[in-house]
């Protein structure tokens, strides 16, 4: 399932390592099958774990897992997942929210589940035109955080920050320059950080359903940093802020 249009197809992903399996089980995802190298993956707890709650567990011929594997160096244990339906209904409730606009890099959009979820984000949202959350590099890279904050895939950006902002989300877009510092912006309150594209930033046509602009100060030469930095800086910022509001 190495292409998005088989994913879509399918209904479902593939997960490479026992880490990933086991982010996966822990966080009580149905696997809907396990496939194991019979020598190398001989013996591993996930397999067990995932047996024990009635995974189908697949031993495959010596040479198979080298095939189909996304990776140079193959893991011995690979599980196919069914992708989630999540709404954009399931932020109407959330207080911090991410959201990538035309953020195309999988190895980027994998570091923003990381930083959403360890900052304690309610949802992140990969608006249409963005990498498919589900693509094997982008699943690896979130390290299992994919599993323990609801992603939503799809919808308009405009469409999608204009029902944030009905429900009572600041939108507070990443910008390389001419927004408030970073930690000068109160985010304390309901709060959607939106980024935007590795090169172009986001695109004019947002301005208008943006409340506020927040730059992150620099004084080396780089001219602006990698989107999941920018996301990580403003999430941990928020949950900065909201830590010392609540001492």
């Amino acid at each position: 399932m190495a292409r998005r249009s088989v994913r879509a197809t399918e209904g479902a992903f593939v997960l490479e390592g026992e880490t990933l399996v086991d982010e996966a089980l822990a966080a009580g995802v149905v696997l809907e099958a396990v496939f194991v190298d019979p020598v190398a993956g001989a013996g591993l707890p996930v397999v067990a774990r995932a047996a024990a709650r009635g995974v189908r567990v697949h031993d495959l011929a010596p040479g198979v897992l080298e095939r189909v594997a996304g990776t140079v160096t193959p893991q011995p244990v690979l599980a196919i997942a069914p992708i989630p339906d999540v709404a954009l209904d399931v932020v109407a409730d959330a207080t911090l929210v991410v959201v990538c606009v035309d953020v195309r890099d999988p190895g980027n959009a994998g570091s923003v589940l990381r930083s959403a979820e360890a900052a304690g984000a309610g949802a992140v949202v990969f608006c249409r035109g963005s990498v498919d959350v589900y693509n094997p590099k982008t699943v690896r890279s979130s390290a299992g955080s994919l599993f323990h904050v609801p992603v939503v895939s799809g919808g308009d950006p405009v469409e999608v920050l204009q029902r944030m902002g009905d429900w009572g989300l600041r939108r507070c877009a990443a910008v390389a320059r001419g927004g408030r510092p970073y930690d000068d912006v109160d985010l304390t309150g309901p709060v959607a950080v939106v980024v935007g594209n590795e090169a172009n930033g986001l695109p004019a046509a947002l301005e208008a359903h943006i409340d506020v602009a927040a730059t992150i100060p620099m004084v080396g030469r780089t001219e602006s940093l990698n989107v999941g930095v920018a996301a990580a800086l403003i999430c941990f910022e928020a949950l900065r802020q909201r830590r010392r509001s609540a001492t």
